[in-house]
């Protein structure tokens, strides 16, 4: 019941964040309303990108499970992003985690159980 229900990722530029989100994670997107982008990851309800506020490298950080940490992060820095932390393990039983900017100035992560 209390789980998110929506989340909202700052952009500088909505067509370079729909793209690199949309390529890198597969993330579906429409723009129902003007100036705001809508995804949806997978199954969930996902969230959207606003201009409105400024990426920043400072406060919550988002992390994005996925299958191969080191293959994603390529992915991210072919498509403009920047590796900021490269796969490193968080323990045995909660896997590993890596962080990288968006294209925008985000500081986003990568979670994966191996």
């Amino acid at each position: 019941m209390h789980g998110f229900g929506h989340t909202e990722i700052p952009s500088t530029d909505l067509q370079k964040s729909k793209d690199f989100y949309s390529k890198i994670f597969g993330w579906k997107m429409s723009e129902d309303m003007p100036g705001y982008v809508l995804f949806k990851t997978g199954d969930s309800q996902g969230g959207g990108f606003t201009k409105e506020t400024k990426p920043s490298q400072d406060g919550v950080v988002l992390y994005v499970e996925v299958e191969d940490i080191q293959k994603k992060l390529a992915e991210i820095e072919a498509a403009g992003g920047k590796k900021l932390k490269d796969k490193t393990e968080i323990s045995p039983e909660y896997g590993y985690h890596a962080l990288f900017t968006d294209p925008c100035g985000n500081i986003m992560a990568l979670w994966s159980k191996q």
